[in-house]
């Protein structure tokens, strides 16, 4: 049963091959061996997992089996789920249990999914590399050296290393897609507004958006319908209709449109990264697609844009957290001593430095230098890439400028960390869909990004089934011996 996608989970669930308690237990199994290496998991489901997995082989017994019935899911820690443990990777959060579960969630349960558990992230979803977690960083299950990439690194770590079929994640300027790229799997950001954030805790509210991390293109369709859609306790969710999705062969790509930001081609990327991507095209071209450079002039301020939005949001949005109202009460002797010894405990280096950036931008005098400029950037940005996409089927680049990178190499460094995300976080700044697919590796896994027309997620999910058909799908990472 290893290695099992969400469709084929399905099939033998469905043709009784094997019963969700036998997959649900193989599962739990493999990471009480080998998650101790890899850290991919910060809380655990097991009691509760196998109770729910014989519920759902009596209801496929009876034939009352829904779409995701049995299949088992792992959840990013940044989304709450009533009764359980809900951290956000930090200390500040982590006695803290959920009272109500996010939409996203409650529509994979609604389909019958079980969740093995929550998994480990950059504290408050803030970082590229897993290391910023109050509970210790993920290894990436293909080098437990290296990073699995952030901050959905714990998701990606886990559907890399087969402890579950498939994950979620959430993404506000590549953190879906990054972490996929490192762990040679496929990671899938929705448009923004598309998947309910009810239930995700906010970094940046004008950016976060949440999505899957799987095996196939396949199973991030199948995901994706079942947790797209209107939530009307989310302002930002879209009313329109979620498209049913098609997958596609590589012929699918014969006169498809693709063009490369010229802005892009100026990246420092290591040459195993620019190899790949090379290739990429050049296979791109011999399915008879048309691939050009296109100019995008205002894509180069998506990085500078992006991080004086995510540092002003961050302040705000973190700011409910003081002990009192959320967090983990720290006594002190007045009102203002508990709300210092509160934060100075419970956050960490990385969440204090973009508090504090955050802070500044947001002050007196400098809203509207900073904050004020960079929303009406984001809008002329979003605008270009309208134009660039009306032209072309869907952008295409690396979706990282290097490999994962070892552990500790760029922790004390965070300028050199941000620029992970030169690739991905044009998609969070236009809202734009977008998906970083694996291509054959050479040391470690390299991702390929598409980046698709607003709200048109069904057609990017379909090029991307066709691109997945041309280059070839993901493969299990070997994961080191149990422990």
């Amino acid at each position: 049963m290893e290695w099992q996608t969400v469709a084929g989970a399905v099939k033998g669930l469905k043709n009784k091959s094997f019963s969700s308690t036998d997959l649900i237990g193989e599962y739990l199994e493999r990471i009480s061996a080998y998650d101790p290496k890899i850290q991919s998991f910060i809380s655990v489901r097991r009691d509760e997992a196998l109770e729910e997995a014989r519920l759902a082989d009596e209801r496929i017994q009876k034939g009352n089996a829904r779409e995701l019935e049995g299949i088992p899911f792992a959840i990013k820690d940044n989304m709450t789920v009533r009764g359980g443990k809900t951290t956000a990777g930090s200390k500040i959060l982590e006695d803290y249990t959920g009272v109500y579960t996010a939409t996203a969630v409650q529509k994979l349960l609604d389909a019958g999914a079980i969740i093995l558990g929550k998994t480990n992230m950059d504290e408050f979803a803030m970082g590229s590399s897993t290391e910023f977690s109050a509970f210790g960083p993920t290894k990436n299950p293909h080098d437990i050296s290296r990073v699995p990439g952030g901050s959905s690194g714990g998701s990606a770590a886990a559907v890399a290393a087969d402890f579950c079929a498939a994950a979620l994640g959430s993404d506000t300027g590549g953190s879906i897609r990054q972490p996929a790229s490192f762990c040679g799997i496929v990671g899938f950001k929705p448009t923004y507004g598309r998947v309910s954030r009810y239930g995700l805790i906010a970094m940046s509210s004008s950016l976060d958006q949440i999505g899957p991390l799987t095996k196939t293109v396949a199973d991030a369709a199948i995901i994706y319908e079942t947790i797209a859609g209107y939530d009307s306790r989310d302002a930002t969710s879209s009313q329109q209709k979620v498209e049913h999705i098609t997958t596609q062969k590589a012929d699918y790509l014969k006169g498809k449109k693709f063009g490369i930001p010229k802005s892009f081609l100026g990246f420092e990327i290591d040459a195993s990264v620019q190899r790949a991507f090379d290739h990429t095209v050049a296979e791109l071209k011999k399915a008879g697609a048309e691939v050009n450079e296109i100019d995008i002039p205002m894509s180069k301020f998506s990085l500078p844009v992006y991080y004086l939005m995510v540092t002003s949001e961050i302040s705000s949005n973190l700011a409910r957290y003081d002990g009192i109202r959320y967090g983990t009460r720290v006594d002190a002797e007045n009102l203002l001593a508990q709300y210092i010894a509160a934060r100075t405990q419970g956050f960490g280096e990385e969440a204090k430095r973009r508090i504090l950036l955050g802070t500044f931008t947001l002050s007196k005098g400098y809203w509207d230098k900073y904050y004020k400029q960079a929303l009406a950037v984001k809008e002329a940005i979003g605008a270009q890439f309208d134009e660039a996409l009306s032209a072309v089927d869907a952008l295409i680049s690396p979706t990282s400028p290097t490999t994962a990178f070892k552990i500790g190499e760029k922790f004390n460094d965070p300028l050199t960390m941000y620029l992970s995300d030169l690739f991905t976080v044009s998609s969070n700044i236009a809202n734009l869909p977008a998906i970083s697919l694996p291509l054959a590796k050479e040391k470690m896994p390299i991702g390929f990004q598409l980046m698709g027309k607003r709200f048109a997620d069904s057609s990017l999910l379909s090029i991307a089934s066709a691109c997945e058909d041309l280059f070839g799908s993901s493969r299990p990472a070997k994961s080191s011996s149990p422990v």
